[in-house]
């Protein structure tokens, strides 16, 4: 609400919902819309109704989202847009840059110490690291180009200095709340993830200059959204393209907050295993953390489940059978059940048992693509190449 109200996001509306529908199913490409669209988890939007505009013309759109490598092993919270982002691409058909924030990590966590000196190159091992659970994603190989900020940033560094010029350190600040502590990179980083908004950081990726009329997506979590409002506001001096469709700002659709095991008041992080699940998780895990640290909505008794049933509102495992289970007539059963503490899933132990097995049955499925991803076929996804392919 507070991304509409306070900061101009709007609403994707019934008719966003068909000209998608019409735009995707419609030409054949996917047979529904993904669950996310369907159950309102991808809910608000920045100039989706233009970038349809460029579908319907047939005018070139591409993707871009990203991912900051932290840790060794992604959690089913930074699954979410990669997900989504797989499902645009085979339903656009479209090319799509994902960009691996390892300079982020290091200027944000990274540590020096006179003995052993900085750790930047943990943070760039991380993204070879998480580039294998990203491509095991499903993503197309030929339209997707995956790259690291340390390796890249060089063809994107004139449209980083155009940024960094259009951009205040006040309006830096005030956006992301830097101070006189912060360190000059921290200051600087908003430009490099700016950058792949504009199709002519991809001089060969996408074959394309500064007077591209190629439009940018950029699906992502509403805690992205400051980043990209900065980069609209300057858009227009990145482009030489008076006749961009979308005045060369690029457009976002975003998601909801993925809650933690511990419900809307916890964390999920990385450096609490008991938080998430993680995509190395065993069956076993998965199983002891959704039985253990799942937040419940249910009643204190059975009596009073039964009397009053639970709030899915709160309730975990309720809320992340949104995300991951397909089927909608069974999650609406699920729901009518446990809402009402009456039915086969009247009570939290019978909701977690279904979580469980979905999530089992996902963890393991990845698990299973991710192991056949050698270091050999990362560094070709990551190999700068046109991935245009069959234009739009």
């Amino acid at each position: 609400d507070k991304l509409v109200d306070q900061f101009g996001s709007k609403l994707i509306t019934p008719h966003d919902m068909e000209r998608l529908q019409e735009l995707t199913i419609g030409r054949g490409r996917v047979s529904h819309l993904h669950r996310f669209l369907r159950r309102n988890i991808f809910f608000s939007h920045r100039d989706l109704t233009n970038l349809l505009d460029c579908v319907e013309q047939k005018q070139p759109i591409y993707l871009y989202t990203g991912r900051g490598p932290s840790s060794t092993a992604m959690h089913l919270g930074h699954l979410v847009p990669f997900l989504f982002t797989q499902w645009l691409q085979e339903a656009f058909d479209c090319p799509l840059v994902i960009q691996m924030t390892d300079d982020e990590k290091f200027l944000f966590k990274g540590e020096y110490t006179d003995e052993t000196g900085d750790n930047l190159e943990h943070f760039q091992s991380l993204t070879m690291e998480n580039a294998r659970d990203i491509i095991a994603c499903g993503f197309d190989s030929n339209k997707t180009f995956l790259f690291s900020d340390l390796d890249y940033v060089g063809k994107m560094y004139p449209n980083i200095v155009r940024i960094w010029k259009s951009v205040t350190t006040n309006t830096v600040n005030g956006i992301f709340g830097f101070d006189g502590t912060s360190n000059i990179g921290k200051i600087a980083f908003p430009a490099i993830q700016a950058a792949p908004s504009f199709a002519s950081s991809f001089p060969v990726v996408l074959d394309a200059k500064r007077d591209s009329n190629m439009a940018c997506l950029i699906p992502c979590a509403i805690d992205q959204d400051p980043y990209f409002r900065m980069t609209r506001d300057v858009a227009h001096k990145l482009t030489t393209n008076k006749q961009h469709k979308l005045g060369g700002k690029p457009a976002l659709i975003h998601s909801k907050f993925f809650p933690p095991l511990q419900g809307a008041q916890g964390k999920m992080s990385s450096s609490d295993t008991n938080s998430a699940i993680f995509l190395t998780d065993s069956a076993e895990e998965i199983s002891r953390k959704i039985k253990e640290n799942a937040l419940s909505g249910g009643q204190e008794t059975k009596k009073l489940q039964e009397e009053l049933g639970a709030n899915l509102e709160m309730d975990v495992s309720y809320q992340w059978l949104r995300f991951f289970l397909e089927d909608d007539d069974e999650l609406e059963q699920i729901g009518k059940d446990y809402g009402s503490g009456s039915g086969e899933y009247w009570s939290t132990g019978k909701v977690k048992a279904k979580l469980i097995e979905v999530l089992q049955d996902l963890v393991a499925a990845h698990q299973e693509r991710r192991a056949k991803i050698t270091d050999e076929e990362v560094r070709k996804w990551m190999s700068e190449r046109c991935i245009l392919g069959s234009k739009n």
